[in-house]
Protein backbone atom coordinates (compact mmCIF):
# COMPACT_ATOMS: atom_id res chain seq x y z
CA UNK A 1 0.00 0.00 0.00
CA UNK A 2 1.23 3.47 -0.89
CA UNK A 3 2.09 5.87 1.91
CA UNK A 4 0.33 8.64 0.05
CA UNK A 5 -2.63 7.66 -2.08
CA UNK A 6 -3.10 8.46 -5.75
CA UNK A 7 -5.60 11.02 -6.95
CA UNK A 8 -8.98 9.84 -8.22
CA UNK A 9 -8.01 10.50 -11.84
CA UNK A 10 -4.67 8.68 -11.42
CA UNK A 11 -6.46 5.63 -10.03
CA UNK A 12 -8.94 5.58 -12.92
CA UNK A 13 -6.20 5.96 -15.55
CA UNK A 14 -4.24 3.09 -13.98
CA UNK A 15 -7.36 0.94 -13.73
CA UNK A 16 -8.31 1.50 -17.38
CA UNK A 17 -4.81 0.54 -18.47
CA UNK A 18 -4.93 -2.74 -16.53
CA UNK A 19 -8.49 -3.62 -17.59
CA UNK A 20 -7.56 -3.29 -21.26
CA UNK A 21 -6.28 -6.86 -20.94
CA UNK A 22 -9.80 -8.17 -20.27
CA UNK A 23 -12.14 -9.63 -22.85
CA UNK A 24 -15.52 -7.86 -22.96
CA UNK A 25 -18.94 -9.34 -23.59
CA UNK A 26 -19.84 -6.42 -25.85
CA UNK A 27 -17.07 -7.37 -28.28
CA UNK A 28 -18.89 -10.59 -29.18
CA UNK A 29 -15.63 -12.52 -28.81
CA UNK A 30 -16.45 -14.32 -25.55
CA UNK A 31 -17.74 -17.72 -26.65
CA UNK A 32 -16.82 -19.91 -23.70
CA UNK A 33 -18.47 -18.21 -20.71
CA UNK A 34 -21.74 -19.14 -19.02
CA UNK A 35 -22.15 -15.53 -17.87
CA UNK A 36 -23.08 -12.45 -19.86
CA UNK A 37 -23.41 -8.68 -19.72
CA UNK A 38 -26.30 -7.76 -17.38
CA UNK A 39 -28.99 -5.36 -18.64
CA UNK A 40 -28.55 -1.68 -17.82
CA UNK A 41 -31.49 -1.82 -15.42
CA UNK A 42 -29.73 -4.50 -13.36
CA UNK A 43 -26.51 -2.46 -13.26
CA UNK A 44 -28.41 0.63 -12.13
CA UNK A 45 -30.18 -1.28 -9.36
CA UNK A 46 -26.96 -3.01 -8.30
CA UNK A 47 -25.15 0.31 -7.91
CA UNK A 48 -28.07 1.77 -5.95
CA UNK A 49 -28.01 -1.17 -3.51
CA UNK A 50 -24.25 -1.69 -3.27
CA UNK A 51 -24.12 -1.25 0.54
CA UNK A 52 -27.05 -3.53 1.41
CA UNK A 53 -26.18 -6.65 3.40
CA UNK A 54 -28.55 -9.61 3.50
CA UNK A 55 -26.57 -10.94 6.43
CA UNK A 56 -28.30 -8.32 8.56
CA UNK A 57 -32.02 -8.40 7.70
CA UNK A 58 -32.83 -6.32 10.78
CA UNK A 59 -31.25 -3.33 9.00
CA UNK A 60 -32.23 -4.15 5.43
CA UNK A 61 -35.83 -5.28 5.70
CA UNK A 62 -36.63 -4.21 2.15
CA UNK A 63 -33.94 -6.24 0.46
CA UNK A 64 -34.82 -9.25 2.65
CA UNK A 65 -38.37 -8.93 1.32
CA UNK A 66 -37.00 -8.80 -2.22
CA UNK A 67 -35.12 -12.06 -1.64
CA UNK A 68 -38.31 -13.78 -0.51
CA UNK A 69 -40.02 -12.65 -3.69
CA UNK A 70 -37.08 -13.73 -5.86
CA UNK A 71 -37.15 -17.20 -4.31
CA UNK A 72 -40.90 -17.38 -4.90
CA UNK A 73 -40.53 -16.35 -8.57
CA UNK A 74 -37.69 -18.81 -9.17
CA UNK A 75 -39.60 -21.53 -7.34
CA UNK A 76 -42.67 -20.91 -9.51
CA UNK A 77 -40.47 -21.27 -12.59
CA UNK A 78 -39.41 -24.65 -11.17
CA UNK A 79 -43.00 -25.81 -10.52
CA UNK A 80 -42.99 -24.94 -6.81
CA UNK A 81 -43.85 -21.37 -5.73
CA UNK A 82 -43.68 -22.56 -2.11
CA UNK A 83 -40.00 -23.52 -2.40
CA UNK A 84 -37.60 -22.33 0.27
CA UNK A 85 -34.14 -21.01 -0.49
CA UNK A 86 -31.64 -18.20 -0.79
CA UNK A 87 -29.55 -16.24 -3.24
CA UNK A 88 -25.93 -17.26 -2.60
CA UNK A 89 -22.54 -16.56 -4.17
CA UNK A 90 -22.88 -19.03 -7.03
CA UNK A 91 -23.50 -22.60 -8.10
CA UNK A 92 -20.55 -23.91 -6.11
CA UNK A 93 -21.92 -22.64 -2.81
CA UNK A 94 -25.43 -23.81 -3.75
CA UNK A 95 -24.22 -27.35 -4.47
CA UNK A 96 -22.22 -27.47 -1.23
CA UNK A 97 -25.24 -26.25 0.76
CA UNK A 98 -27.46 -28.92 -0.83
CA UNK A 99 -25.12 -31.77 0.10
CA UNK A 100 -24.62 -30.26 3.55
CA UNK A 101 -28.37 -30.53 4.11
CA UNK A 102 -28.48 -34.06 2.68
CA UNK A 103 -25.66 -35.20 4.98
CA UNK A 104 -27.23 -33.73 8.10
CA UNK A 105 -30.62 -35.22 7.31
CA UNK A 106 -29.25 -38.72 6.63
CA UNK A 107 -26.90 -39.01 9.64
CA UNK A 108 -24.83 -41.85 8.16
CA UNK A 109 -21.43 -42.86 9.55
CA UNK A 110 -19.67 -43.02 6.17
CA UNK A 111 -21.91 -40.95 3.89
CA UNK A 112 -21.73 -41.54 0.13
CA UNK A 113 -23.10 -39.43 -2.70
CA UNK A 114 -23.65 -40.78 -6.22
CA UNK A 115 -22.82 -38.29 -8.97
CA UNK A 116 -22.33 -38.53 -12.76
CA UNK A 117 -18.84 -38.35 -14.24
CA UNK A 118 -20.11 -35.16 -15.90
CA UNK A 119 -20.93 -33.45 -12.58
CA UNK A 120 -19.46 -30.02 -11.84
CA UNK A 121 -16.16 -29.91 -9.92
CA UNK A 122 -17.92 -28.15 -7.04
CA UNK A 123 -19.09 -31.56 -5.83
CA UNK A 124 -15.46 -32.53 -5.25
CA UNK A 125 -15.14 -29.43 -3.08
CA UNK A 126 -18.34 -30.35 -1.24
CA UNK A 127 -17.07 -33.88 -0.59
CA UNK A 128 -13.79 -32.60 0.82
CA UNK A 129 -15.46 -30.03 3.05
CA UNK A 130 -18.25 -32.30 4.29
CA UNK A 131 -16.40 -35.60 4.64
CA UNK A 132 -18.39 -37.31 1.90
CA UNK A 133 -17.32 -40.15 -0.38
CA UNK A 134 -18.21 -39.46 -4.00
CA UNK A 135 -19.27 -42.40 -6.15
CA UNK A 136 -18.82 -41.28 -9.75
CA UNK A 137 -20.80 -43.33 -12.25
CA UNK A 138 -20.55 -43.67 -16.02
CA UNK A 139 -22.49 -41.84 -18.71
CA UNK A 140 -24.57 -43.23 -21.54
CA UNK A 141 -24.07 -42.51 -25.25
CA UNK A 142 -26.10 -39.31 -24.94
CA UNK A 143 -23.63 -38.00 -22.30
CA UNK A 144 -26.28 -38.38 -19.57
CA UNK A 145 -25.76 -40.28 -16.35
CA UNK A 146 -26.32 -44.03 -16.77
CA UNK A 147 -29.41 -44.60 -14.61
CA UNK A 148 -28.69 -48.30 -14.22
CA UNK A 149 -25.20 -47.48 -12.92
CA UNK A 150 -26.74 -45.12 -10.38
CA UNK A 151 -29.03 -47.83 -9.04
CA UNK A 152 -26.18 -50.35 -8.89
CA UNK A 153 -24.04 -47.89 -6.88
CA UNK A 154 -26.54 -47.49 -4.03
CA UNK A 155 -25.40 -48.89 -0.67
CA UNK A 156 -26.60 -48.61 2.92
CA UNK A 157 -24.31 -45.54 3.26
CA UNK A 158 -25.75 -43.65 0.27
CA UNK A 159 -27.28 -40.36 1.37
CA UNK A 160 -27.93 -38.59 -1.94
CA UNK A 161 -28.02 -38.73 -5.71
CA UNK A 162 -27.01 -35.82 -7.93
CA UNK A 163 -28.30 -35.18 -11.43
CA UNK A 164 -27.42 -32.38 -13.86
CA UNK A 165 -29.86 -30.28 -15.87
CA UNK A 166 -27.33 -28.73 -18.21
CA UNK A 167 -23.85 -30.18 -17.79
CA UNK A 168 -20.85 -27.87 -17.84
CA UNK A 169 -19.20 -29.53 -20.83
CA UNK A 170 -22.12 -30.12 -23.22
CA UNK A 171 -25.34 -28.89 -21.63
CA UNK A 172 -26.70 -32.44 -21.39
CA UNK A 173 -29.72 -33.07 -19.16
CA UNK A 174 -29.72 -36.24 -17.10
CA UNK A 175 -32.91 -38.28 -16.82
CA UNK A 176 -34.09 -36.54 -13.67
CA UNK A 177 -37.47 -38.29 -13.90
CA UNK A 178 -35.80 -41.70 -13.58
CA UNK A 179 -33.48 -40.45 -10.83
CA UNK A 180 -36.54 -39.15 -9.01
CA UNK A 181 -38.11 -42.62 -9.07
CA UNK A 182 -34.91 -44.17 -7.75
CA UNK A 183 -34.67 -41.56 -4.99
CA UNK A 184 -38.25 -42.23 -3.92
CA UNK A 185 -37.81 -46.02 -3.98
CA UNK A 186 -34.70 -45.84 -1.80
CA UNK A 187 -35.71 -42.85 0.36
CA UNK A 188 -32.72 -40.82 -0.87
CA UNK A 189 -32.12 -37.10 -1.27
CA UNK A 190 -32.03 -36.00 -4.94
CA UNK A 191 -30.25 -32.78 -5.79
CA UNK A 192 -30.45 -31.31 -9.29
CA UNK A 193 -27.65 -29.05 -10.49
CA UNK A 194 -29.48 -26.72 -12.88
CA UNK A 195 -27.09 -23.82 -12.35
CA UNK A 196 -27.11 -23.15 -16.09
CA UNK A 197 -30.24 -24.95 -17.27
CA UNK A 198 -32.62 -23.60 -14.64
CA UNK A 199 -33.22 -20.37 -16.55
CA UNK A 200 -33.35 -22.13 -19.94
CA UNK A 201 -35.30 -25.39 -19.81
CA UNK A 202 -38.62 -23.88 -18.60
CA UNK A 203 -38.58 -21.49 -21.58
CA UNK A 204 -37.50 -24.19 -24.04
CA UNK A 205 -40.76 -25.91 -23.17
CA UNK A 206 -42.64 -22.68 -23.89
CA UNK A 207 -40.90 -22.53 -27.29
CA UNK A 208 -41.93 -26.13 -28.15
CA UNK A 209 -38.44 -27.59 -27.86
CA UNK A 210 -38.17 -31.16 -26.61
CA UNK A 211 -37.16 -30.37 -23.02
CA UNK A 212 -37.34 -33.02 -20.29
CA UNK A 213 -38.84 -32.60 -16.81
CA UNK A 214 -36.18 -31.78 -14.24
CA UNK A 215 -37.72 -29.72 -11.44
CA UNK A 216 -40.01 -29.96 -8.40
CA UNK A 217 -42.78 -31.33 -10.59
CA UNK A 218 -40.95 -34.61 -9.96
CA UNK A 219 -41.74 -35.56 -6.37
CA UNK A 220 -38.33 -37.12 -5.69
CA UNK A 221 -36.43 -33.85 -6.23
CA UNK A 222 -35.30 -32.36 -2.89
CA UNK A 223 -33.27 -29.34 -4.02
CA UNK A 224 -32.18 -27.47 -7.13
CA UNK A 225 -29.26 -25.17 -7.92
CA UNK A 226 -30.26 -22.36 -10.28
CA UNK A 227 -27.95 -19.41 -10.94
CA UNK A 228 -29.36 -15.97 -11.79
CA UNK A 229 -25.88 -14.77 -12.82
CA UNK A 230 -25.83 -17.20 -15.74
CA UNK A 231 -28.86 -17.25 -18.04
CA UNK A 232 -30.79 -15.22 -15.47
CA UNK A 233 -28.67 -12.24 -16.68
CA UNK A 234 -27.98 -10.97 -13.14
CA UNK A 235 -24.70 -9.33 -12.10
CA UNK A 236 -22.11 -11.55 -10.42
CA UNK A 237 -22.37 -12.90 -7.73
CA UNK A 238 -25.88 -14.38 -7.77
CA UNK A 239 -26.30 -18.11 -7.33
CA UNK A 240 -29.45 -19.80 -6.12
CA UNK A 241 -30.32 -22.78 -3.93
CA UNK A 242 -33.96 -23.85 -3.73
CA UNK A 243 -35.38 -26.55 -1.46
CA UNK A 244 -38.69 -28.35 -1.89
CA UNK A 245 -39.91 -27.02 1.48
CA UNK A 246 -38.73 -25.04 4.48
CA UNK A 247 -38.04 -28.17 6.53
CA UNK A 248 -34.95 -29.31 4.61
CA UNK A 249 -32.80 -26.19 5.24
CA UNK A 250 -33.45 -26.43 8.98
CA UNK A 251 -30.95 -29.29 8.98
CA UNK A 252 -28.16 -26.75 8.36
CA UNK A 253 -29.65 -23.63 9.93
CA UNK A 254 -27.36 -21.69 12.27
CA UNK A 255 -28.77 -19.22 14.78
CA UNK A 256 -27.24 -15.72 14.81
CA UNK A 257 -27.45 -14.72 18.49
CA UNK A 258 -26.95 -11.00 18.02
CA UNK A 259 -29.57 -10.44 15.30
CA UNK A 260 -33.34 -10.22 15.72
CA UNK A 261 -32.98 -11.24 19.37
CA UNK A 262 -31.52 -14.59 18.32
CA UNK A 263 -34.44 -15.44 16.04
CA UNK A 264 -32.43 -15.06 12.81
CA UNK A 265 -31.34 -18.35 11.20
CA UNK A 266 -28.83 -18.68 8.36
CA UNK A 267 -28.85 -21.71 6.06
CA UNK A 268 -25.93 -20.86 3.80
CA UNK A 269 -22.14 -20.71 4.05
CA UNK A 270 -21.35 -16.99 3.98
CA UNK A 271 -22.56 -14.57 6.63
CA UNK A 272 -22.44 -11.29 4.75
CA UNK A 273 -24.40 -11.57 1.50
CA UNK A 274 -24.85 -9.05 -1.29
CA UNK A 275 -28.23 -7.33 -1.19
CA UNK A 276 -27.31 -5.68 -4.48
CA UNK A 277 -27.30 -9.05 -6.25
CA UNK A 278 -30.76 -9.85 -4.91
CA UNK A 279 -32.18 -6.45 -5.84
CA UNK A 280 -30.71 -6.69 -9.35
CA UNK A 281 -32.09 -10.22 -9.81
CA UNK A 282 -35.50 -9.05 -8.61
CA UNK A 283 -35.47 -6.16 -11.10
CA UNK A 284 -34.62 -8.45 -14.03
CA UNK A 285 -37.29 -11.03 -13.21
CA UNK A 286 -39.90 -8.30 -12.75
CA UNK A 287 -38.90 -6.39 -15.88
CA UNK A 288 -38.47 -9.26 -18.34
CA UNK A 289 -41.14 -11.65 -17.12
CA UNK A 290 -41.64 -15.01 -18.79
CA UNK A 291 -42.15 -13.41 -22.19
CA UNK A 292 -38.87 -11.50 -22.04
CA UNK A 293 -36.88 -14.59 -21.01
CA UNK A 294 -38.68 -16.62 -23.67
CA UNK A 295 -37.45 -14.21 -26.35
CA UNK A 296 -33.88 -14.26 -25.01
CA UNK A 297 -33.75 -18.07 -24.88
CA UNK A 298 -35.27 -18.23 -28.35
CA UNK A 299 -32.54 -15.94 -29.68
CA UNK A 300 -29.81 -18.04 -28.05
CA UNK A 301 -31.24 -21.23 -29.54
CA UNK A 302 -31.35 -19.67 -33.03
CA UNK A 303 -27.68 -18.73 -32.67
CA UNK A 304 -26.99 -22.29 -31.52
CA UNK A 305 -28.63 -23.67 -34.64
CA UNK A 306 -26.68 -21.21 -36.81
CA UNK A 307 -23.45 -22.51 -35.34
CA UNK A 308 -24.41 -26.16 -35.69
CA UNK A 309 -25.42 -25.70 -39.34
CA UNK A 310 -22.21 -23.78 -40.05
CA UNK A 311 -20.03 -26.48 -38.52
CA UNK A 312 -21.80 -29.15 -40.57
CA UNK A 313 -20.40 -27.42 -43.64
CA UNK A 314 -16.80 -27.70 -42.42
CA UNK A 315 -14.48 -30.57 -43.24
CA UNK A 316 -12.64 -32.28 -40.38
CA UNK A 317 -14.94 -30.90 -37.68
CA UNK A 318 -18.16 -32.08 -36.09
CA UNK A 319 -20.53 -31.31 -33.26
CA UNK A 320 -20.03 -33.73 -30.34
CA UNK A 321 -23.77 -34.09 -29.69
CA UNK A 322 -26.98 -32.45 -30.86
CA UNK A 323 -27.34 -29.62 -28.32
CA UNK A 324 -30.17 -29.71 -25.79
CA UNK A 325 -29.64 -26.05 -24.96
CA UNK A 326 -27.30 -23.23 -26.02
CA UNK A 327 -24.05 -25.15 -25.46
CA UNK A 328 -22.18 -26.78 -28.34
CA UNK A 329 -19.15 -29.06 -28.21
CA UNK A 330 -16.84 -29.01 -31.27
CA UNK A 331 -14.33 -31.75 -31.97
CA UNK A 332 -12.05 -33.03 -34.71
CA UNK A 333 -9.56 -35.81 -35.29
CA UNK A 334 -7.18 -33.16 -36.60
CA UNK A 335 -6.57 -31.20 -33.40
CA UNK A 336 -6.17 -31.40 -29.67
CA UNK A 337 -8.69 -29.23 -27.85
CA UNK A 338 -6.23 -27.14 -25.83
CA UNK A 339 -3.95 -26.32 -28.75
CA UNK A 340 -6.92 -25.52 -31.01
CA UNK A 341 -8.42 -23.24 -28.36
CA UNK A 342 -5.04 -21.48 -28.11
CA UNK A 343 -5.05 -20.88 -31.88
CA UNK A 344 -8.54 -19.42 -31.68
CA UNK A 345 -7.42 -17.24 -28.76
CA UNK A 346 -4.69 -15.77 -30.98
CA UNK A 347 -7.47 -14.78 -33.38
CA UNK A 348 -9.28 -13.06 -30.53
CA UNK A 349 -11.83 -15.74 -29.58
CA UNK A 350 -12.26 -16.87 -25.99
CA UNK A 351 -13.45 -20.49 -26.05
CA UNK A 352 -13.22 -23.21 -23.40
CA UNK A 353 -11.17 -26.37 -24.07
CA UNK A 354 -12.10 -29.69 -22.45
CA UNK A 355 -10.37 -33.05 -22.82
CA UNK A 356 -11.75 -33.95 -26.24
CA UNK A 357 -13.62 -30.90 -27.43
CA UNK A 358 -13.94 -27.13 -27.42
CA UNK A 359 -17.08 -25.72 -25.75
CA UNK A 360 -19.06 -22.85 -27.21
CA UNK A 361 -21.78 -21.19 -25.12
CA UNK A 362 -24.25 -19.11 -27.13
CA UNK A 363 -25.09 -16.38 -24.62
CA UNK A 364 -27.35 -13.32 -25.07
CA UNK A 365 -24.43 -10.96 -25.76
CA UNK A 366 -23.74 -12.72 -29.06
CA UNK A 367 -25.14 -11.73 -32.48
CA UNK A 368 -25.51 -13.56 -35.81
CA UNK A 369 -22.55 -11.59 -37.20
CA UNK A 370 -20.35 -12.84 -34.34
CA UNK A 371 -21.19 -16.45 -35.21
CA UNK A 372 -20.58 -15.82 -38.91
CA UNK A 373 -17.15 -14.32 -38.17
CA UNK A 374 -16.32 -17.16 -35.80
CA UNK A 375 -17.22 -19.77 -38.42
CA UNK A 376 -14.96 -18.05 -40.93
CA UNK A 377 -12.02 -18.04 -38.49
CA UNK A 378 -12.85 -21.64 -37.62
CA UNK A 379 -12.60 -22.57 -41.28
CA UNK A 380 -9.28 -20.78 -41.69
CA UNK A 381 -7.86 -22.25 -38.49
CA UNK A 382 -8.79 -25.78 -39.57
Amino acid sequence: MLERGLTRSEVLVLLRRILQNDFTYGSGRILGSMCTNPPELAKTVYRACIEKNLGDPDLFLGVAELEEEVVEMMGALLSNPNASGQIVSGGTEANIVALWAARNLAKKERPEVIIPLSAHFSFDKAADLLGLRLIKVRLNKQFQVDVKAVEEAITDQTIAIVGSAGTTELGAVDSIAQLSEIALQHSLYLHVDAAFGGFIIPFLKDLDYDAPDFDFKLSGVSSITMDPHKMGLAPIPAGGILFRDNVIPRAIATRVPYLLEGRFLQACIVGTRSGASVAATWSILKHLGRNGFRKIVGKCMRLTQNLVEGVQGLRHMRVVAQPTMNIVGLTSKNFKAKSFAAKLRKRGWAVTPFTNHVRIVLMPHLRPIDIAEFLEDLRETL
